[in-house]
């Protein structure tokens, strides 16, 4: 009984890893893979909570130099409808490069978690020879796969979530400010809501895909900060003014209109009294009265979204891209029980 429990104690010594610790382990809400998967990865999950613990400290802190300035001016918010630049352009003279920072930081993170976590999460171990000890092990490579899924996952869950809505706290109250009011461009409508938590999933998710199969992990951290770079920019550009049906409102070429408070002008046009649109740049040359008179053209019409719409763009966008996150991890857990690793 002894020399058990001597060799038990060396063996413990040894591993850095006793009875009692596995005991500790089970009860905790970490334990068996989910445990080993923490252990393995820690580091990076660390480093994830303290930039999640930095950013929301951040917003936090610009958040009552925002209200300051929106509470001095609270008696002149009319003057933006007017064009003046008072108080629009000094907000834009005080927070514009703050804001800028702000989303290019928020837009950065899920392509973070892709290319440093989902990328080298299996593709290290294919490449460090370490899946292979795994796989001799009791646990089933179907229980190994969930967990090693779930774990960073839900770290980026928590993550991105916690970021967003310290963001979008701080954001949501200057939204007719913030950008020249323009919510739809320059990120605000990626990095606010749900939208940055279900990028943040796809692309990990598919960093991991990438890792899987090209089991390298240098190349497969290029391959992924190619993929959610470009992504990002094509579904911009394609998809997002998708989601949405545009506004439109109509009047009369001399007269002068307002949009409603918070929307975003997407494009201008020149039109006629029957409907027909021609792009803003026609007549602009010469005789532009002759000119409209010979097309017919008597109103102007601006398309716009009016910002009662984000909220359903956001959630639109979050669940196709969770729907897309979705269909990769089946791809990995298929991949992972049914080909060689």
């Amino acid at each position: 009984m002894n020399t058990l429990s001597r060799t038990g104690d060396r063996t413990g010594d040894r591993t850095g890893y006793r009875a009692g610790d596995r005991a500790t382990a089970r009860a905790g809400l970490l334990h068996g893979t989910t445990w080993l998967v923490w252990r393995r990865h820690r580091g990076t999950f660390l480093v994830g909570f303290a930039v999640t613990v930095l950013a929301c400290a951040l917003f936090a802190y610009q958040r009552p130099t925002v209200m300051d300035f929106l509470a001095s001016y609270t008696e002149r918010r009319a003057s933006v409808a007017r064009g003046d630049g008072d108080p629009l352009m000094k907000f834009q003279n005080a927070f514009s490069s703050m804001f800028s920072w702000d989303t290019s930081l928020l837009l950065s993170v899920p392509i973070a978690f892709g290319v440093f976590l989902g990328a080298p999460l299996i593709a290290a171990e294919q490449e460090q020879g370490t899946l292979r000890l795994a796989a001799t092990q009791s646990v089933s490579r179907g229980r190994w796969i969930a967990a090693k899924l779930a774990v960073p996952l839900t770290v980026v869950f928590v993550c991105t979530s916690l970021m967003s809505a310290a963001f979008t706290w701080m954001w949501e109250p200057a939204h007719e400010l913030a950008a020249f009011g323009d919510w739809f461009h320059g990120g605000i409508l990626e990095t606010t809501g749900p939208a940055p938590v279900a990028r943040a999933l796809l692309f990990t998710v598919v960093g991991i895909a990438v890792g899987m199969l090209l089991r390298r992990v240098i190349t497969s951290m290029a391959v992924a900060f190619v993929f959610c770079y470009g992504f990002n920019i094509v579904w911009e550009a394609k998809v997002l003014p998708l989601l949405a049906p545009l506004r439109r409102i109509v009047f009369p070429y001399d007269a002068e209109v307002t949009l409603p408070d918070g929307a975003v002008n997407m494009d201008a046009w020149l039109a006629t009294a029957d409907g027909r649109l021609f792009g803003i740049g026609t007549c602009t040359d010469g005789d532009t009265e002759a000119c409209r008179a010979k097309l017919g053209i008597v109103n102007r019409a601006i398309d716009y979204y009016g910002y009662d719409q984000m909220a359903g763009i956001q959630w639109l966008d979050a669940g196709i891209l969770v729907a897309l996150a979705a269909a990769v991890t089946v791809f990995i857990v298929w991949r992972a029980r049914r080909r060689p690793l």
